[in-house]
């Protein structure tokens, strides 16, 4: 198995969409754009979402019209069929669209149950192998939320099974509001992997109770190679009560490099993209390796 780690940015979606001031269309691409000369290769830069549901996103057309996106792939989260269209019209590099396992989340989330969830997604990827769009499910509060407590794993696997039977390929599985522990990850990753070991599998990760770096490092022993992050720390779940941020993608980045964990950003230039961010933003974010800097600056090597 590869040693390398993939990580995508989620700070345009998952991270702006919590801001309630309002967050100018060239400030948020400067942002992304720093984020990109940094090394990440993978954005999730906005979400075809309803204005009236998340008003910082109604400028996603935009947003994507004028992102550097040479050598990048361009990742929008959808909620429904509409947003799968206007992704498509975007010409981004993948669609991924959102269900949650919890059926109170997704009725508060995109105000559907979850069988209609599943039902639409039939549609979307046949949509997706038309327009030669890649198709990633995100499967919310995978391992857990507010409304419905903790899950076993059997819960997963039912909707798992509903999805491979329409022949999704791509899972994102999200701790949407931060609820998992390193232990509950490896048996999960673990089950779902063995279970569906044709499954591309990626973990999404909420800092919410201070455990998202030892939840990633947990999903990477497991054998997850691909994460989701965002610069700052920054974002959440607008219909979740108590989300908070993303874990951090410059921490994370500074953990695995520092492990010797081979990543393709930088760290330096990501965290000076946090700081930017920061200023931008108006209030301290609670990235850490802005803060502190990089251990490897600080650290002299005692010999014996």
């Amino acid at each position: 198995m590869s040693k390398k780690v993939y990580l995508t940015d989620v700070t345009g979606r998952d991270g702006f969409q919590m801001e309630k001031e309002w967050i100018e269309t060239e400030e948020k691409i400067s942002i992304l754009n720093q984020i990109i000369q940094a090394g990440v290769t993978r954005i999730e830069a906005t979400s075809f979402v309803s204005p009236k549901a998340i008003p910082q996103l109604k400028d996603a057309k935009e947003v994507i019209s004028s992102l550097n996106r040479k050598g990048i792939e361009l990742v929008t989260l959808v909620p429904n069929l509409k947003g799968t269209e206007l992704a498509i019209e975007a010409d981004v590099d993948e669609i991924n669209f959102v269900v949650s396992i919890s059926e109170t989340h997704n009725n508060k989330n995109v105000n559907q149950s979850v069988g209609d969830s599943l039902e639409q997604i039939k549609i979307i990827h046949q949509l997706a192998i038309d327009h030669h769009k890649r198709l990633n499910i995100s499967l919310g509060t995978t391992f857990g939320c507010p409304f419905e407590g903790i899950y076993q794993v059997d819960k997963v696997l039912k909707v798992m099974g509903r999805l491979d039977s329409i022949g999704v390929d791509r899972i994102t599985l999200a701790d949407t509001t931060g609820m998992a522990n390193p232990k509950q990850i490896i048996l999960f990753v673990k089950t779902l992997k063995a279970a569906y070991p044709n499954t591309h599998f990626s973990l999404h990760l909420h800092n919410t109770r201070g455990m998202g770096l030892t939840n990633l490092y947990a999903g990477y022993q497991a054998g997850i190679r691909h994460f989701d992050a965002a610069i700052g720390g920054i974002g959440g779940c607008p219909f979740a009560p108590g989300a908070t941020g993303n874990v951090c993608l410059e921490d994370v980045a500074h953990m695995l490099s520092f492990m010797g964990i081979p990543i393709d950003p930088d760290v330096r230039k990501l965290t000076e993209a946090a700081k930017n961010l920061e200023t931008l933003l108006g209030y301290q974010l609670p990235g850490q390796v802005m803060k502190a800097g990089l251990a490897s600056d600080t650290t002299a090597v005692w010999n014996h």
